[in-house]
């Protein structure tokens, strides 16, 4: 395993490692979606000018520019999809720090699984190496399950 516990964690934590493994997991997959729907607003709003508005007096959904967003009415998805990832974000750093906490991982794994909210996709690879690891250490530290007569 290329990550080790700075010490190791006992059985007993086992459950709350599962929960936190959870927790972590949805955050990452939330956090990653969100982001490259930034990435999509972003190429929205420098290459072609526009933010995206829905329920405004041009229709349904629409591409504005950003100074008439105001004048069109109607919730700006641009806006709120950046706000949504920044929320997701935090919550996806906090999903970090309880793991590592109870893995007793030392404190630059979180700044590694943190990159992962940053860097487009990398929460999805992340998640996946980190739900791996996690779940391959479990497995070596239970006791195996007694033989059924």
């Amino acid at each position: 395993m290329p990550w080790s516990p700075l010490r190791v964690p006992p059985t007993r934590d086992f459950p709350t490692i599962r929960r936190s493994l959870l927790f972590y997991k949805v955050f990452a997959y939330a956090t990653g979606s969100f982001l490259l729907l930034v990435c999509l607003e972003v190429v929205l709003r420098y290459a072609f000018g526009s933010e995206v508005v829905v329920g405004g007096a041009l229709g349904a959904v629409a591409l504005v520019a950003p100074e008439q967003v105001h004048a069109v009415g109607g919730f700006n998805l641009s806006l709120g999809i950046l706000i949504t990832h920044g929320y997701l974000f935090i919550a996806y750093l906090i999903s970090d720090f309880v793991l590592i906490t109870v893995m007793r991982y030392p404190i630059t794994r979180f700044i590694l699984i943190g990159l992962g909210g940053v860097v487009p996709a990398l929460s999805f690879i992340m998640e996946a190496k980190v739900k791996g690891e996690v779940r391959g250490y479990l497995a070596t530290r239970e006791p195996a399950p007694a033989p059924v007569p």
